[in-house]
């Protein structure tokens, strides 16, 4: 049961909401601005009608008044003064009539202008509040329209992106900075080999100059063998002295 009152209300919402429009509300206020003036316009014929009827009777009263006239003359003229005096009665009951009548016309003259005065204000302020609808409408359209594209662009962001490249970025710069040093560290190995290879080799080559020059001056040693002495090998000790010796002269 609760649910249907909940559902309930949750329709009615939807149906204020809808009724709150403001396209709706908007529409609705120009109705009633152009069915007032509408009725208006109704009431001040209706106004306007009633001022030519008046208008009409006073003419009627002014033309009885002028034939009464007319006829209380053309009665003297034939001599019947009676029927003069009863002419000139019943004209002045008319002028009694037409005061009265032409004061209810000017009253309603004045009555009719103003109307037609507010009728025509009334006109101007509809054409303006319409003019005014239409650019609110406008305006609420745009502000819908604005809505929705801030509404479509929620949650519309590259920084994890951008985040995803500087992170892989920074990842080859390390990588890279690694496989510099190790080939740095590779390079200064193989130099280091190439520069003890070389100093081996210079070593060489200096051993070799160096004795080439004890050899000229003289000063280089004959490697020596060892030569087992017995007691039969005199001669042959003998003979490698002798040997020795003129290699020393």
């Amino acid at each position: 049961m609760r649910r249907f009152f909940n559902w309930l209300r949750a329709i009615f919402n939807r149906w204020m909401n809808k009724l709150e429009d403001p396209d709706i509300m908007l529409d609705q206020a120009r109705r009633d601005m152009q069915e007032t003036l509408q009725q208006n316009k109704e009431k001040a014929v209706q106004a306007i009608t009633q001022r030519n009827n008046l208008q009409a009777m006073v003419d009627d009263h002014e033309r009885k008044t002028a034939q009464l006239e007319n006829q209380a003359a053309a009665a003297l003229k034939q001599g019947n003064r009676d029927l003069a005096r009863q002419f000139l009665r019943e004209r002045a009951n008319y002028l009694t009539t037409l005061e009265s009548l032409r004061g209810s016309l000017a009253q309603a003259n004045e009555t009719v202008e103003v109307v037609k005065l507010a009728i025509r204000r009334q006109e101007e302020e509809v054409r303006k509040k319409t003019a005014e609808a239409l650019a609110m409408k406008a305006q609420y359209k745009q502000a819908q329209i604005e809505s929705s594209i801030n509404k479509a662009l929620e949650g519309f962001t590259t920084e994890a992106q951008f985040g995803t490249f500087e992170s892989a970025a920074e990842k080859i710069r390390e990588v890279r900075s690694e496989a510099a040093a190790r080939n740095e560290m590779m390079q200064n190995s193989i130099t280091g080999k190439i520069m003890k290879m070389e100093d081996t080799a210079m070593d060489m080559a200096a051993e070799e100059e160096l004795q080439a020059l004890e050899k000229r001056l003289g000063l280089a040693s004959e490697p020596t063998t060892e030569v087992q002495i017995s007691g039969d090998s005199v001669d042959a000790q003998l003979e490698e002295l002798e040997k020795r010796l003129n290699q020393g002269q």
